[in-house]
């Protein structure tokens, strides 16, 4: 079996190591990769938005079976071009996709269905917003409707806050064409989770429960990222909890796209805030999470192969998910300077001190390849996963051993996975 996985993050690379487990799979292409995956695959140089030339390659090297990381490809309907060739491609359709390329029209689906969510006002005209703004109690949640590389949320205190979030997103194009609309959402105090399932429109398989870290400092401190970290399961997450969530959120939302013609099938992921023991939907994103699928990958004991075409072929009711009974944590390194400017071509050293290892692993994201040098070239450079019998044990080894690998300027939260410890 030959198999194409498109992206170039460190879920890229998780999602190979998972796949390159089945002795089915003979061959795996990535696209483009990084340097991580070209040690387990052979990494080829086409954007991951590149859909036509994606379809080109996947029909000429007779590919069984593409995994799609990144949303921006699903969002722009690599699986409705791949389907229509015959293609069998893992990733929801460009409808389902909606999900997380319109905050609005997820937001209206969540109302309809009467599925627990912040309350909002959505508008498309500035004048509107501001309006809204002078008479609603702060703090507020302000959200370009599109996509925004996970920074298209501002939170504001007061109305002067308001007022500029505004002013950016809709006059001063900060996010571009995604903020010509914006979702104002009531402030939700509690404490945020995700959960990640397989779906294939009618049966739901979860993996374990995760936490992810937006904030650049420890703390939570500082400006939003793509995630500094994070850990799995979570124990915010009871089995009841998870249980309500699904029959309260995952199942229901199903049933509301199909009564808007539309069949999800792929990665479900639900971004909760937890208040009073009650789940509310945040946001849905409409692939594997980025760093979550670090944590929660190395976890899985199940054949993510089967996994995948139980999905496509809308099997899963004959699947079943199982799961090591142990923690896994996640924690970044990232460049000097990230999410802001920072600067590419630092030499990474000490990775081979983790080579062949089970309980730590390296998931590469802004790497690439010089002769027989691994070098930064992004913001988020690595992910190092530590896997143990007990949170405690897990953030103690991967902080005690983190520091083998260095490359300049290189920074990390020394915090991931601590808000754990609360939840016992």
């Amino acid at each position: 079996m030959k198999v194409l996985v498109i992206g170039s993050g460190g879920r890229e690379h998780a999602l190979t190591w998972a796949i390159a487990k089945d002795k089915k799979v003979k061959k795996i292409f990535c696209a483009p990769g990084n340097a991580g995956t070209s040690e387990i695959a052979e990494n080829v140089s086409i954007s991951a938005e590149n859909i036509d030339e994606l379809l080109k390659f996947a029909k000429e090297n007779d590919i069984d079976l593409t995994v799609v990381g990144p949303e921006v490809p699903l969002i722009n309907g690599i699986t409705d071009v791949f389907e229509e060739a015959g293609l069998k491609i893992f990733g929801p359709d460009k409808d389902a996709s909606q999900l997380e390329g319109s905050k609005s029209f997820t937001k209206n689906l969540l109302k309809k269905n009467n599925i627990p969510t912040a309350s909002f006002f959505e508008t498309d005209l500035p004048e509107k917003a501001k309006e809204f703004i002078k008479n609603t109690k702060y703090p507020v949640v302000i959200k370009a409707d599109g996509l925004a590389a996970g920074k298209g949320v501002i939170i504001c205190a007061n109305k002067e806050e308001a007022n500029k979030a505004i002013e950016d997103i809709m006059i001063k194009k900060i996010f571009g064409k995604s903020g010509e609309r914006i979702v104002i959402e009531e402030f939700l105090k509690g404490e945020e989770a995700s959960i990640l399932a397989f779906t294939d429109g009618n049966t739901i398989l979860t993996l374990p429960p995760s936490q992810d870290h937006k904030k650049i400092y420890d703390d939570d401190k500082g400006p939003n990222t793509g995630g500094m970290g994070a850990y799995a399961p979570t124990p915010l997450i009871t089995k009841k909890l998870e249980e309500k969530i699904i029959k309260k959120v995952l199942y229901p939302t199903l049933e509301g796209l199909k009564r808007e013609g539309i069949i999800y099938k792929g990665i479900m992921y639900a971004g909760l805030m937890i208040v009073d023991g009650e789940p509310f939907v945040l946001e849905y994103n409409v692939r594997f999470g980025d760093p979550e699928t670090q944590a929660v990958l190395p976890l899985l004991k199940s054949n993510i192969i089967d996994l995948f075409f139980s999905t496509i072929e809308g099997n899963l009711k004959n699947e079943k998910i199982e799961i090591n009974d142990k923690y896994a944590i996640n924690v970044v390194l990232a460049s000097k300077g990230y999410p802001g400017a920072y600067e590419k071509g630092k030499v990474i050293k000490g990775l081979e001190y983790f080579k062949g290892r089970e309980d730590m692993i390296v998931f590469h994201a802004g790497t690439t390849k010089k002769g027989n040098e691994i070098l930064t070239s992004g913001g988020r450079v690595l992910n190092v996963t530590a896997i143990d019998n007990e949170i405690e044990s897990a953030i103690n080894k991967v902080y005690s051993e983190i520091n083998k690998i260095n490359f300049e300027g290189m920074y990390f939260r020394t915090d991931i996975g601590k808000k754990a410890l609360k939840y016992k």
